[in-house]
């Protein structure tokens, strides 16, 4: 039987040949990159991104925060969790997970920890999300004005098993908030047993 209590991804060296920004983005770049793998050149363009936290805010009821907010690549108005960009140079992700919450739900936690990171898309984005857990949630000494697709945000506490239901019924597709609802709801299963 493989003992599989180690497994991990595995990074790889390789020897990049060429790279360049093709496009040079308000949020993000495209980058191509030409690269030997495998004893051929290969190239790939992907979205060169500065990576982001979010923000899975959990109150005593186990209730957590949902907001949903318009995002035009989708056309739709998702259900999300708290993030931002990682857009502050030197900037720690814990940090800029406590700013997003501030600004984005007028919040702040005195409880945190490190929920899970994840590679959004490994095919076409560099993209890396850090996931904090955040408890121990009351109000910011300061609010934040909101502005474009910021403007109409709708905040909710939803139940996390309703928000888990949501999710496995395909009614909630945002993938950053259906990683940080999962990893929620067994970090709650774990310290529970």
């Amino acid at each position: 039987m493989t003992d599989f209590s180690a497994l991990r991804d595995e990074p790889a060296e390789i020897n990049i040949t060429r790279s360049e920004v093709v496009y040079p983005g308000r949020v993000w770049d495209v980058r191509s990159d030409t690269f030997d793998y495998n004893g051929e050149s290969t190239s790939r363009d992907y979205v060169d991104h500065t990576g982001a936290v979010a923000i899975a805010a959990i109150d005593d009821d186990w209730r957590i925060l949902l907001l949903q907010q318009y995002r035009h690549p989708i056309r739709s108005r998702d259900w999300e969790i708290p993030a931002g960009l990682l857009d502050i140079a030197g900037e720690p992700p814990a940090d800029t997970a406590r700013r997003e919450l501030a600004e984005e739900a007028d919040l702040t936690a005195s409880r945190w920890s490190e929920l899970v990171s994840i590679k959004t898309s490994p095919g076409g984005s560099d993209e890396v999300v850090h996931i904090f857990l955040a408890e121990g949630i009351s109000p910011a000494p300061e609010t934040y004005a909101r502005e474009a697709e910021e403007a109409d945000i709708r905040l909710e506490w939803v139940p996390l098993d309703d928000v888990v239901t949501a999710v496995l019924e395909g009614r909630m597709q945002n993938a950053i908030l259906i990683v940080a609802v999962l990893a929620a709801a067994e970090h709650r299963r774990r310290a529970a047993g």
